[in-house]
């Protein structure tokens, strides 16, 4: 990072090297996870009022997902992770942190956790650091960030996407949703420090959304992948301090007044509630996957982010699933394409104003979304259901709508409209599954009909995404009736 540019008014070094002690020690840390009493945002769905002694921590707060940790058919001793006690070992030494340093004002407990934190965590290839969630459901792990680069997946999906540097504006307002270690916000402050940093007039807001405490004193012990890291470090230090989690001031960075970040240790179903209305120019959505955590891709949150957004505000995820896609358009969204980094996919970009979206939906996953049953959203509609309900209902409204009113979803058989197949059995599924909903024939006038939003040559072409998803899946309705 260039020197001369860090010292711009947003990002600044304090050289008030005196260690400035918060006088509210409270002793008792049993409540010192901000009382984060509902259903997670991707974190813990138990009601994380967390003892801090070893014994009674929650292995699953880290976790962003809200089926209270566990299968309720099985048990944790039958857990197979081979890092699992690491991941037990780093909630409990973070625990003895919030704990000491509250207790005895004695930095040496923050030194030695940061120290030896990067045993507990995976390296990716930019060098910067991520971290396993474990679904207690399959046996099956993910990591919070792409392996091929935490930090770089920030930049190249959730910040270039904004396009920073061809906007003139006074105040950019950014919602930070499953913030985790901070990295997609230091990397939005790094682009804006680049293009806008020597602008006195431009200022930037940042309101981060995590429920896990632990989480974000993970971000806050870590290294710094890049220099405005040490920012959201601050900031995190300050939270965490309101929170009686930590009291000694040792990140010694300031922010700046044209640097707005506030920190939100609470449910973003209800963090997003008592948001105002039309206030964001961007929303990061980087929650685990939609199967850990299905109540963060819901239709119904997704109602709620399109209140909170402006017209011409962006909605950037790194996740392709087809039911995140459904429930953008159905919450009113245009959808298109994200960036293509880490994987095999490109994320997805959402927003009021079709004009922002640039490359639109492949047509075969338009028909995906649009006529079969893996088009049905995830739905939470009170906004407070734990996620193992949210993935059933929804696995009972797909079976219920396969063959009655959606196409079977099974070997894609919506993309073989108006398409020739081969004999064999690719095609007898095919044809059994449009026989099912009453359709003759791949070839036939139905089949035709309810594609022809795809057909440019149609005078029922429509010319986004959202705009033909929606007409083939009127078509589909208007041939059921």
């Amino acid at each position: 990072m260039n020197n001369n540019k860090l010292k711009s008014n947003i990002l600044s070094k304090n050289n008030n090297n005196t260690l400035n002690e918060n006088n509210n020690t409270s002793n008792n840390t049993s409540n010192n996870t901000s009382n984060s009493t509902s259903n997670s945002t991707g974190n813990n769905a138990n009601n994380n009022t967390n003892n801090t002694s070893n014994n009674n921590i929650n292995f699953n707060i880290l976790n962003e997902n809200t089926n209270n940790g566990t299968n309720p058919n099985s048990s944790n001793e039958n857990i197979n992770f081979n890092s699992e006690y690491l991941f037990n070992d780093l909630i409990k030494s973070i625990s003895n942190l919030f704990l000491k340093e509250v207790s005895t004002k004695n930095k040496d407990y923050r030194d030695d956790l940061s120290k030896n934190i990067v045993k507990f965590l995976t390296k990716t290839d930019d060098g910067s650091y991520t971290l396993n969630s474990f679904d207690f459901n399959d046996g099956e792990s993910e990591t919070m960030h792409t392996t091929t680069g935490a930090i770089s997946e920030s930049f190249e999906k959730f910040v270039k996407p904004l396009n920073l540097g061809d906007n003139d504006f006074s105040a950019f307002h950014v919602l930070d949703i499953c913030s985790g270690f901070g990295y997609n916000s230091s990397a939005l402050i790094q682009e804006f420090i680049n293009n806008h940093g020597e602008c006195n007039d431009s200022n930037l807001s940042i309101d981060m959304v995590e429920l896990s405490p632990y989480k974000l004193a993970i971000g806050l012990l870590i290294p710094s992948p890049i220099e405005s890291h040490d920012l959201i470090k601050k900031a995190i230090e300050n939270k965490l301090i309101e929170k009686n989690l930590l009291s000694l001031n040792l990140v010694d960075f300031k922010i700046s007044d044209n640097l707005d970040i506030n920190i939100f240790i609470e449910d973003a179903r209800i963090a997003v509630q008592n948001l105002h209305s039309n206030r964001y120019d961007a929303i990061f959505l980087d929650a685990f996957s939609p199967k850990l955590t299905p109540e963060l891709y819901s239709l119904d949150f997704f109602k709620e982010l399109y209140r909170v957004i402006k017209y011409d505000g962006i909605i950037a995820t790194y996740t392709s699933a087809i039911p995140v896609r459904s429930a953008f358009i159905l919450a009113g969204f245009h959808v298109g394409e994200g960036p293509v980094f880490g994987r095999n996919t490109g994320g997805t970009i959402a927003s009021k104003n079709p004009n922002k979206i640039t490359n639109s939906l492949d047509f075969d996953i338009e028909r995906m979304i649009g006529l079969s049953d893996i088009g049905i959203p995830f739905k939470d509609p009170h906004l407070d259901l734990d996620s193992i309900t949210i993935f059933k209902n929804r696995q009972q409204e797909r079976a219920d709508a396969r063959g009655t009113y959606k196409i079977s979803s099974a070997v894609k058989t919506p993309i073989f409209l108006d398409k020739d197949i081969e004999e064999g059995k690719l095609k007898r599924r095919v044809l059994r599954n449009l026989n099912a909903i009453g359709i003759e024939d791949t070839k036939s006038k139905e089949a035709c009909y309810i594609i022809a939003p795809q057909n440019k040559d149609s005078s029922n072409f429509k010319n986004n995404s959202k705009d033909r998803v929606i007409a083939m899946s009127n078509n589909l309705e208007s041939f059921l009736n």
